[in-house]
């Protein structure tokens, strides 16, 4: 049995580790995610699960497959990063409940009340962290794509 390739040790390590830095955030950071910020978590678990389950097969086919699988994985969850952050940017409207678009000029005040407590508690279209004008969501999308075509470099490199 052949051991694991730098492209499948990156395909398992890279959501492991983007999915840390989220729950690090989430849990000591007080960051709670939106329901994009979750969208972006599922293709990361995904490719935890397949990368991990590569481990467990004999190297050839299966193994390239599920490796495959597991960076196709980390790049949809970049895709959605990059939805998540042309949102947070105001690049496009956002598409999920929890973007915010209340206009209060043509409501009173019990109106305006009633769209604030109806407003959701973490909104999407707002990024509560940034570094260098990068937020959350812009930091997986470049994480996440490069991750990706990187390991499909690796495998195309390591299969010649």
């Amino acid at each position: 049995m052949r051991k694991p390739t730098t492209a499948h040790w990156l395909a398992f390590l890279l959501p492991a580790a983007l999915l840390a830095g989220a729950w690090g955030a989430q849990l000591l950071g007080g960051l709670y995610p939106c329901q994009l910020c979750h969208w972006q978590r599922w293709p990361h678990y995904a490719a935890l699960v397949l990368a991990g389950l590569a481990f467990l097969v004999p190297a050839g086919r299966a193994r390239g497959a599920l490796v495959l699988l597991a960076a196709l994985a980390i790049a949809a969850s970049g895709a959605i990063a990059v939805a998540h952050a042309g949102v947070e940017y105001g690049w496009w409207p956002g598409f999920t409940a929890c973007t915010s678009t209340i206009d209060f000029t043509n409501l009173d005040p019990s109106q305006r009340l009633d769209a604030i407590m109806k407003a959701p508690l973490v909104r999407c279209d707002h990024a509560p962290w940034t570094l260098a004008g990068i937020s959350l969501a812009g930091f997986n999308a470049i994480f996440s794509i490069a991750g990706a075509i990187t390991i499909l470099a690796l495998m195309t490199r390591e299969r010649a």
